[in-house]
C-alpha cells in the first residue's frame, strides 16, 4: 500500500504538512508522497494563461497517482478534495479516498460554490495580482490552534499566494462517485465550520469526527495513521 497526499489551498512544501503522519506510515512500512501543486508557486507543469490553476493541479497529482500500480489511498485536504475529484478519476491503483475537512465537488461544480459568496476573513485576495493567501497573523488561530508550539512557528514558512482562478475553475470528474471514500471532520475547525464539513460529508462513503483542528495530520497524527492503516 501507498498513500497520496494531496495538500489544501495557499500553503507549500506538501511534504512539511504531511510529515508528522508521513513518518508515522513509514514506521509501519506505508510510503507515501506528496506532489506539488502548481497553481500553489510550486514546481510542476507549466501553466496556462494566468498562470497554473486547477488542471495543472490535476495533471500534477495524476502523474504522480499513474506512477504506480500499487493500492493507493489518496488523502486529500481541504481544496485538495477538488483536485482529487478529477486527479483520481478512473486510476485502478486507487483503492480509497480520505477527505479530510474537503470539498467533494460534483463534475461541473467550482470551489467558489462550496463558499458564501464573500472572502472568508482570514484570506488576503489580491485580484491585480490574481491571487489569494492566508493572512499569516491568522493562521495559527485559525488553522492550527490545537498543534504545538513548534509546529504553529514553522508554518508561516510554507505558506504560498495560490492563483486566483482556482477558485472558478470546474471539475472534469468525481472520483468519489467511483470510489470507497471517509469524510474526516475536523470537530474544532476554525477555518471550515464543522457544520458546513458534516454537509459536505453526505457525499461521502463513510464519516469519521475526530476531535482537532482543521490539520489533524499535524495535531493528531497518530489517529490519522491507525485511521488510513483501518482503511
Amino acid at each position: 500500500m501507498r498513500v497520496v497526499f494531496v495538500h489544501g489551498a495557499c500553503v507549500r512544501d506538501g511534504s512539511w504538512w504531511w510529515h508528522r503522519t508521513a513518518e508515522l506510515l513509514r514506521e509501519r512500512g506505508v510510503p507515501s508522497v506528496a506532489p506539488a501543486l502548481p497553481s500553489c508557486g510550486e514546481a510542476g507543469l507549466p501553466g496556462g494563461v494566468g498562470g497554473p490553476g486547477l488542471p495543472d493541479d490535476v495533471a500534477a497529482v495524476r502523474q504522480v497517482l499513474q506512477a504506480g500500480d500499487e493500492p493507493t489511498i489518496v488523502v486529500a485536504h481541504s481544496y485538495g478534495g477538488i483536485v482529487t475529484a478529477e486527479a483520481a478519476a478512473g486510476i485502478g491503483a486507487v483503492r480509497h479516498l480520505l477527505l479530510v475537512s474537503s470539498y467533494l465537488p460534483e463534475v461541473g461544480q467550482s470551489l467558489s460554490e462550496f463558499g458564501d459568496g464573500s472572502p472568508a476573513p482570514f484570506l488576503d485576495v489580491d485580484p491585480d495580482a490574481g491571487t489569494f493567501g492566508v493572512r499569516p497573523e491568522l493562521l495559527v488561530d485559525t488553522f492550527l490552534q490545537d498543534c504545538d508550539p513548534e509546529i504553529q512557528a514553522q508554518a508561516a514558512d510554507h505558506l504560498a499566494r495560490q492563483s486566483l482562478q482556482v477558485t472558478g475553475q470546474r471539475v472534469g470528474a468525481a472520483a468519489w462517485r467511483q470510489l470507497p471514500s471517509t469524510y474526516l471532520v475536523c470537530a474544532q475547525d476554525r477555518g471550515t465550520p464543522p457544520r458546513l464539513q458534516r454537509e459536505f460529508a453526505r457525499r461521502a462513503g463513510s464519516v469519521i469526527e475526530l476531535d482537532a483542528g482543521h490539520h489533524p495530520f499535524l495535531s493528531q497524527p497518530s489517529a490519522v495513521r491507525d485511521l488510513l492503516l483501518s482503511l
